[in-house]
C-alpha cells in the first residue's frame, strides 16, 4: 500500500497548494454573494449550488492533485461518482415528482392566478403558480406554500368561475311556523345582493329547528364579505319581523317574564364602510391575477404582431406597405413597454410577502 504514495517534496506541494488557493478562492466567492446579498435578495439558492459544486470540484482536483497511482485515484474519484449518484438518486424522486405534477397541473387548467381554491383544510387565492410549487394567499393574508406534488395528489376545490352558493345557517324555535321564516330569510339573502335564493329546513331538534339560507354570489372577489353581509341582513330581516333569536336553553332555563329579546331599531346606524377586507387580504393574489390577465394580453399582442408582419410581406402597393409599416410600429412599442411592464411587476410580486426584501410593493 505504501508503495502507492511517492513521498517527495515536489508532490506534496501540488495537494497543499490546491487547498490553500480553494481556500482564498472560496473566501471571494462568499465575499461576492455577501455584497450581492445586499443589492438583491434572492440570491440563496444560487449561493447554495455554487458552494456544493465549488467543493465537489475542489475535492476532485485534490485527488488528482494527490502523489497516488492513477488506478488508485481512478477507484476514488469512481467512488465519488457512485455516492453522489446515489445521493441524487434518492433526492430526486420528489423533486422529479414536484415537476411532472407542476406540468400535469398547467395541462388541466383547473385553476389559474387569482383563483380561489380549498385543499383539506386550506383555503385562499392562488397568487403564485411555479413548476415545482404554488403559493396560495389565505384569509389571514398570509403565504402558504404548497408543493405541486401535494395539489396532484389531494382533491382540490376551484370556486366556480360564474359564481359560488354562500351559506348561513341558524336554528329557531318551534313557536314560529317555517311558511313565516322562509320568506324573510329569502328577503335577507336578496338584501345581501345575492342571487336565486332558497331556504333548506337543515334539521329537526329536540328544542328548535335548524334553517339554512343560501345565495348565489356572482363576484367571487368579495364571497368574505358577502358571508358577512347575508349575517347581518339575516339579523336585521329577523328583528324587523319581530322573529326572537335566541338559545332555546335559555329561553327554557330562566324567567323571563314574556320578555322579547329583539334590539331596538336605531336611527343612527354607522356610515357602511366602502373598502371591503378582500381589498386587504388577497391583494398579492389581485395582483397576481392582474399580472396573469395581462400576459395573455401581451400574448394575444404578439400574435397582432406576426400577423401584421405577414400582411407587410403580402402588401398590395407602397402606400399598403407604409401603412402597415407605421401600424406595426406602433404595435411594436406597446408591445416593448407591456413586456418592461411586465418583467417590473413580476418581479415585484415575487418579492412581495418574502423576508428581507429590498422593495416596498407599489399601489
Amino acid at each position: 500500500m505504501l508503495d502507492s504514495f511517492d513521498f517527495n517534496l515536489a508532490d506534496i506541494l501540488w495537494p497543499v497548494a490546491v487547498l490553500v488557493i480553494g481556500f482564498f478562492v472560496y473566501q471571494g466567492l462568499q465575499k461576492a454573494f455577501n455584497l450581492s446579498n445586499k443589492k438583491e435578495s434572492n440570491l440563496v439558492l444560487q449561493k447554495q449550488i455554487t458552494n456544493i459544486v465549488f467543493i465537489l470540484l475542489l475535492i476532485i482536483i485534490f485527488v488528482i492533485a494527490l502523489p497516488i497511482k492513477d488506478s488508485i485515484k481512478n477507484q476514488i474519484i469512481s467512488l465519488i461518482g457512485i455516492v453522489l449518484s446515489a445521493s441524487i438518486a434518492l433526492s430526486s424522486a420528489t423533486f422529479l415528482g414536484n415537476i411532472m405534477a407542476g406540468i400535469w397541473l398547467r395541462s388541466v387548467r383547473n385553476f389559474r392566478m387569482g383563483d380561489f381554491i380549498k385543499v383539506q383544510d386550506m383555503f385562499g387565492r392562488v397568487s403564485g403558480r411555479g413548476l415545482l410549487h404554488t403559493e396560495l394567499q389565505s384569509i389571514d393574508r398570509d403565504l402558504i406554500t404548497l408543493p405541486n406534488l401535494f395539489l396532484a395528489t389531494n382533491p382540490v376545490t376551484v370556486m366556480h368561475s360564474d359564481g359560488t352558493i354562500i351559506s348561513t345557517q341558524l336554528s329557531l324555535g318551534y313557536d314560529v311556523d317555517h311558511s313565516v321564516i322562509e320568506p324573510v330569510l329569502i328577503k335577507a339573502a336578496e338584501d345581501a345582493e345575492l342571487d336565486k335564493p332558497f331556504v333548506y329546513i337543515d334539521s329537526l331538534g329536540d328544542y328548535s329547528v335548524v334553517y339554512k339560507v343560501h345565495g348565489l354570489a356572482k363576484d367571487l372577489k368579495t364571497t368574505l364579505s358577502s358571508r358577512s353581509a347575508l349575517n347581518r341582513c339575516v339579523l336585521d330581516a329577523l328583528h324587523k319581523a319581530e322573529i326572537e333569536i335566541v338559545s332555546p336553553t335559555f329561553m327554557n332555563q330562566r324567567q323571563v317574564n314574556e320578555q322579547v329579546f329583539i334590539p331596538k331599531k336605531r336611527n343612527n346606524h354607522a356610515k357602511k364602510d366602502t373598502d371591503k377586507p378582500e381589498d386587504v387580504i388577497f391583494d398579492k393574489a389581485d395582483k397576481a391575477s392582474k399580472l396573469d390577465e395581462m400576459k395573455e394580453q401581451h400574448n394575444d399582442l404578439l400574435q397582432r404582431m406576426e400577423k401584421a408582419k405577414e400582411a407587410i410581406k403580402h402588401a398590395e402597393n407602397d402606400d399598403v406597405e407604409q401603412e402597415l409599416k407605421a401600424s406595426y410600429e406602433k404595435l411594436q412599442a406597446r408591445e416593448q413597454q407591456m413586456a418592461q411592464f411586465l418583467e417590473s411587476k413580476l418581479e415585484e410580486i415575487s418579492r412581495e410577502g418574502k423576508e428581507g426584501s429590498s422593495e416596498k410593493p407599489s399601489d
